[in-house]
C-alpha cells in the first residue's frame, strides 16, 4: 500500500474509453512538470513524490436519478494496464512514484496544503 510522507502531489487517475497510451504519456509529462508546488515549483523541480491512485468514480455520472452511472469508465481490464503505464512514465521521467492497489476498497488520507485540486484532461 503506497503512502507519501513529504510535500508532493496525490493523483486520482480515471481511464475513459477512449484512453490509451498516449494519453498516459502526456498525463505523465504533465503531472511531472505541473508547477502547483510551493513556490510555483513543480515535482520535478524540486524530487517531490507522486501517489498514482487509480479511481474510476471520476468517470461517474449522476445527472440523472439518484444514483450515478460508471458507463464512461473503462472497464479493469482496460483501465489497469493506462495507470500502470502512467505510473511508468513517470518513472521512466525520474519520478518517485508510490501507488494503490488498483480494485482495491482503499482508505484514502489527503492532507491538502493549498488548497488545490485541479482536474487534468489530457
Amino acid at each position: 500500500m503506497g503512502a507519501i510522507d513529504e510535500p508532493g502531489l496525490l493523483v486520482l487517475v480515471g481511464v475513459t474509453h477512449t484512453d490509451g497510451q498516449p494519453e498516459a504519456a502526456r498525463l505523465a509529462a504533465k503531472l511531472w512538470g505541473l508547477r502547483i508546488l510551493h513556490g510555483e515549483k513543480s515535482c520535478s523541480d524540486v524530487d517531490a513524490p507522486l501517489l498514482v491512485i487509480s479511481q474510476f468514480t471520476l468517470y461517474g455520472d449522476a445527472r440523472r436519478g439518484r444514483r450515478p452511472t460508471w458507463q464512461a469508465a473503462a472497464p479493469g481490464p482496460v483501465a489497469e494496464p493506462l495507470v500502470e503505464a502512467v505510473v511508468a512514465e513517470l518513472r521512466a521521467l525520474g519520478a518517485r512514484v508510490e501507488t494503490g492497489v488498483f480494485g482495491a476498497d482503499m482508505k484514502v488520507s489527503l492532507t491538502n496544503d493549498g488548497p488545490i485540486t485541479l482536474v487534468l484532461d489530457v
